[in-house]
Order: C-alpha cells, then sequence, then structure tokens
C-alpha cells in the first residue's frame, strides 16, 4: 500500500532508543496490601520448636521505586507459649513500620517487570502491646499491668511474583524481633518471660528480648496508572535527539508542501457506486511508541490518542525493530496495532484496519502508526 509506504517513512524518523528507566508514579500507584501467618518462639532460653506461638496479620505498603519501599504490619499473638499466661486469648499486637530493599532490583536492575523469584530485605520500628486481664505473677500474685513496648524487626522475604501481570506474591519471611525493655513496673524480673534492662529505661538490643519467627504470606499489587500492577520502562530521549528527530520530520513536512502533485492519495469507498480521492498528510498521522519488547501503552501514547475524536475512521500499523526472532517481532507488531485499535475503539472511534507488520528498517522502530482519515 503506497500509504504505508509514506507511514513507515514518517515513522523512522520518530522513533531512538530508549533508556532503562521506569515512569514516573501516580499518588496512588504501586499500593499493595498483603495478609501473612506463621509461628514464633523465643530466641533464647529453651528449645525453638518446645513452644511455638502462632501468629497472623496483615501487611499494606507502597512502592516508591522497584527497590525502596515502604509497609505497615501488624500481627497478633494467639498464644502465651513459650511465655508466662496473660489470661487471654490473643497474647500480644505488634505493629511497625518497615522499610523494604528489594535486592534481586538493586543488584541486578529493574528489567520491565518484577522477576518470577526475587529477595528483599525488610527493617523497622514498631509498638508492641501485651495483654493482661488481670493475670498474676505466678510467685507475688501482683497483677500483671499491660505491658507497650517499642519492637523492632529485621528480615528476608523470598518473594515468587505470579500471574500474568505479576499482581500477586507470595513470600516466605524469616525474621528475628526484638522488644526494647526498661524497667518492669513491679521493679521485679520481667513478667512476660523477658530479662529486665537494669541500667534504666534506655532501648537496647538484646537478644535475650527478642524471638525469632518464620511467617508465609500473599500479596495483592493494585492496579496503576500505566494499565499494570508494576512499574514500566520509560522512553527517555536528551535534547540532542529530539532536535534530530524534529528536523526530518520538518524536512518531510517541506518535501510534501513543494510537491503536492506527488501526495500519496487514498481511494476510500464510502459506497459500492462512489470512490473519494483523499490526500494523506503528515497531520494526519499519529505515532505511538512503545518500549522495547513491550505493548502497553504509557500515558504519552494514550495522551496522543485521546486527540483522534469519537466517530473519526483510523487505519493502524504495527511494527518492531530488528531484535529478537522474526515471528516473535510479528507477533508484538500485531499486539501493537490491537492495543491501540482497543484503546481507540473504546472511546468511540471506527477502526477500519489494524495489522502488525513485524520489522521495518534496521534500527529502532517500536511503533503504532494511526492514520486518521
Amino acid at each position: 500500500m503506497k500509504k504505508l509506504f509514506l507511514m513507515l517513512a514518517i515513522s523512522m524518523a520518530t522513533v531512538s532508543v530508549s533508556a532503562q528507566t521506569v515512569t514516573e508514579s501516580k499518588t496512588f500507584d504501586n499500593f499493595y496490601i498483603g495478609i501473612n501467618g506463621g509461628v514464633a518462639t523465643k530466641t533464647t532460653g529453651h528449645k525453638w520448636m518446645n513452644g511455638l506461638d502462632p501468629n497472623f496479620g496483615v501487611r499494606i505498603g507502597r512502592y516508591f521505586t522497584p527497590v525502596f519501599g515502604l509497609a505497615v504490619e501488624s500481627n497478633a499473638y494467639l498464644s502465651n507459649k513459650p511465655w508466662n499466661s496473660t489470661g487471654t486469648f490473643v497474647r500480644g499486637l505488634n505493629t511497625q513500620l518497615l522499610g523494604t530493599v528489594n535486592l534481586s532490583n538493586w543488584f541486578g536492575g529493574y528489567l520491565g517487570e518484577p522477576r518470577t523469584f526475587e529477595v528483599s530485605a525488610l527493617y523497622g520500628l514498631g509498638w508492641g502491646h501485651i495483654f493482661t486481664n488481670g493475670a498474676k505473677n505466678e510467685l507475688t500474685q501482683l497483677s500483671y499491668y499491660p505491658a507497650n513496648r517499642m519492637t523492632s524487626k529485621a528480615a528476608l522475604d523470598f518473594t515468587f511474583n505470579l500471574g500474568a501481570a505479576k499482581a500477586w506474591q507470595f513470600y516466605i519471611e524469616p525474621s528475628i524481633n526484638w522488644a526494647f525493655l526498661g524497667a518492669n513496673y513491679d521493679g521485679l524480673e520481667s513478667s512476660y518471660g523477658y530479662k529486665t534492662i537494669t541500667n534504666g529505661d534506655q532501648p537496647a538490643y538484646n537478644i535475650h528480648n527478642s524471638y525469632v519467627q518464620l511467617n508465609a504470606g500473599i500479596v495483592y499489587k493494585f492496579g496503576n496508572s500505566n494499565g499494570t500492577h508494576n512499574f514500566t520502562i520509560a522512553q527517555v530521549r536528551d535534547q540532542a535527539e529530539i532536535d534530530a528527530l524534529n528536523a526530518r520530520i520538518n524536512a518531510l513536512q517541506d518535501e510534501l508542501a513543494k510537491k503536492p502533485k506527488e501526495v500519496i492519495k487514498e481511494v476510500v469507498k464510502e459506497a459500492p457506486a462512489q470512490n473519494i480521492v483523499r490526500e494523506v498528510k503528515v497531520e494526519d498521522l499519529v505515532f505511538v511508541t512503545f518500549a522495547q519488547g513491550k505493548s502497553e501503552l504509557t500515558k504519552e501514547a494514550k495522551k496522543a490518542l485521546d486527540e483522534v475524536k469519537s466517530g473519526k475512521h483510523v487505519q493502524i500499523v504495527g511494527t518492531a525493530s530488528p531484535e529478537g526472532p522474526a515471528d516473535l517481532n510479528q507477533r508484538l507488531s500485531e499486539n501493537r496495532a490491537k492495543v491501540v485499535a482497543d484503546y481507540l475503539k473504546n472511546r468511540g472511534v471506527v477502526i477500519d484496519e489494524a495489522t502488525g507488520k513485524g520489522v521495518q528498517g534496521t534500527t529502532s522502530n517500536r511503533l503504532a502508526v494511526v492514520y486518521v482519515k
């Protein structure tokens, strides 16, 4: 098709190599929620497998980059073992603010979507509360006071990203949790099975005031403004590239303006007995760029497509760059044409044709070109 050659010629002037950096996040992007459960036991002073304390919790968080994030987590502990009984079903709560670091993305780089398996480190500070319900010290027969303690947690998450969209995560988390204890309310040896710090109320990390924990959890990542559940790679161009691309596009426009008789014409059949001749102009074309190997629309692409008015007829051609196998590039170009067609169709635009042309040219050409009739 002659029109296709014009579209592809101009499209070659509108693409360049993209840098591997993520797109900007909006305020409510990259949030997640999850639940977890497992067992805990004192780090010292007894056999680990003889006093397991079951727990369950909720975690809500946000990733600010593919590496760093924050989360709030609260866990309820159901058993008194291996500690003294407090006379309640839920023995205590531990609520913490956690910083998260995705070690896989930190050291291996972000590849445009989460890996199937990743490792993250967590550290945080929080608040722990022990319920009493009038329970008494076995030695003194004095009633326990409810205890409120500063807590801290260090953990590793071994995470599996699940589903086609990588919206779900399953993780296994070993951790160690500390309770910072000062002098007790009754001045005696700790009522809750911890050792007393005798030098006042200053917090201190002490292995005897800690417990180890093994939990498993499931997390759901909410959808983002980019149409996925994760960060996407943005195309970044420097000013020199932009100036060069604009110069080439302007040169093509000037050439077409000087040779109006040579402008490619398309025959549009509106009725069996009537043909209408129409010029194909540069301003009738909309260029949509994609990240390498991707067919998801960026917010810039959606903004460009939003300029096509409802009721307009369009023809779409998807293309791919030379990298990779030919059959994969053909499918990729078809997917790019389809995702543009679906987006426009939802806006009331009439799709006359949407095809993928595979690899076009010898340089980066990750495009879908929309011809607005």
